[in-house]
């Protein structure tokens, strides 16, 4: 925070109030490709995020800078006419953000300068996309004092990225970065945006994220192709049955009635999304027992799903995953889109050396690749950090 502060009066001036902010990245533990689906996943905040200090200004004018993109400026904008430019690049997050406010809500009376640092890694899938739309809508929410309440501030930094930026993203990366508390996931229904915390008690165990350290080249072209095979199946499936989403479906329902998707494959990819979010559901329920192992279990139930059923794992990924079972993970499965990015891994704590060791050395003979590895506490959600006069 010192470091940004005082990158702030470089850039911006020693002048007024400061506030700081913070917003995490966020990881699903269970529940992949259920959320445009209707069913439920369960993400948590990370204890990795963006940081940022901002001040109110006189004008209209919008000043952004990003310490991960030194290289990029300052970049400015006009809050009576934000629009998206490529050449922008990160800073149309924020902006997207800033005009959905004020779009739905209020137009500014001042403009803003803000300076941001991201600890996420980079092209990890963790989310720091959604990171920095959390930060600049509670930056604006707190300077602005607009009291906007939390979930239609995730809404809003949705709807950024949706139209804005325009990436198709479903809300739960926003919703888990704006709602995260610490030492707790989030069981969240996509369709109606239900949420329960349910308590994570790690005392002997961490989280491990692996990064499979993959371009994830194929995820965009296979994400809209596994949707639409998703609403194939659904519409096959409402010629009998009085249902809106494939999370409606209990795994006996759909047992049942499969018989009325004529495509083996696209029966494959409703089969995972039917069943990986009764698992969902099952995973908050072996927590709430203290059942551990249970939930491990079916992380790996999840993993093989999405490898076999629904296909969007890959090489690295799997490679990843199987070195991590070998290796005494108790839960183990890749998170996110697919085709690269991460796994999350849930360990032993007096294995995470060996873990980390062996589990790098195997996936490096079977891919010729590194993988990084972040060991992550689950932390609190988007919030104000502290105010400082300069």
């Amino acid at each position: 925070m010192e470091t940004l502060k005082n990158t702030f009066i470089k850039q911006f001036g020693q002048r007024g109030e400061l506030v700081s902010f913070y917003a995490p990245g966020r990881v699903n533990l269970i529940g992949e490709h259920t959320d445009y689906n209707g069913g439920h996943v369960f993400p948590c905040a990370l204890s990795v995020g963006t940081y940022a200090v901002a001040r109110k200004r006189q004008d209209k004018l919008l000043r952004l800078y990003s310490m991960n993109f030194e290289d990029r400026g300052v970049i400015e904008a006009d809050l009576r006419g934000l629009n998206f430019k490529e050449e922008d690049d990160w800073a149309n997050y924020p902006k997207g953000v800033i005009a959905a406010i004020q779009q739905s809500f209020q137009v500014l009376p001042n403009g803003l300068d803000i300076v941001f640092y991201g600890n996420i890694p980079n092209g990890a899938g963790l989310s720091s996309s959604a990171s920095i739309e959390l930060v600049t809508g509670v930056i604006v929410n707190e300077l602005f004092q607009l009291q906007i309440n939390r979930v239609d501030l995730v809404k809003l930094a949705q709807q950024a990225e949706n139209n804005f930026v325009g990436v198709n993203c479903g809300i739960m990366d926003q919703f888990a970065i704006g709602m995260g508390k610490k030492d707790h996931a989030i069981l969240l229904n996509c369709e109606t945006l239900d949420y329960h915390y349910t308590p994570i008690h790690l005392n002997t165990e961490k989280l491990i994220i692996a990064n499979t350290n993959k371009r994830r080249g194929l995820a965009d072209s296979k994400y809209n192709e596994r949707r639409n095979q998703c609403e194939e199946a659904l519409v096959q499936l409402q010629k009998k049955l009085n249902i809106t989403s494939l999370g409606d479906l209990t795994v006996k329902e759909f047992e049942k009635h499969k018989y009325l998707i004529n495509d083996e494959i696209v029966k494959k990819r409703a089969k995972h999304a039917v069943y990986e979010n009764e698992r969902t559901v099952r995973a908050v329920e072996m927590l709430n027992n203290g059942d551990l192992n249970g939930f491990g279990e079916l992380m790996n139930q999840s993993h093989k799903s999405l490898r076999d059923d629904y296909e969007v794992t890959g090489k690295e990924l799997d490679a990843l995953v199987q070195a991590a079972w070998k290796e005494g993970a108790m839960g183990a499965r890749m998170t996110g889109a697919g085709f690269g990015g991460c796994t999350i891994n849930l360990v032993k704590e007096d294995l995470v050396e060996d873990f980390i060791q062996n589990v790098g050395e195997h996936y490096r003979k079977a891919t010729n690749l590194t993988t990084d590895f972040y060991v992550v506490d689950i932390g609190d959600g988007a919030k104000v950090v502290t105010e400082v006069e300069i």
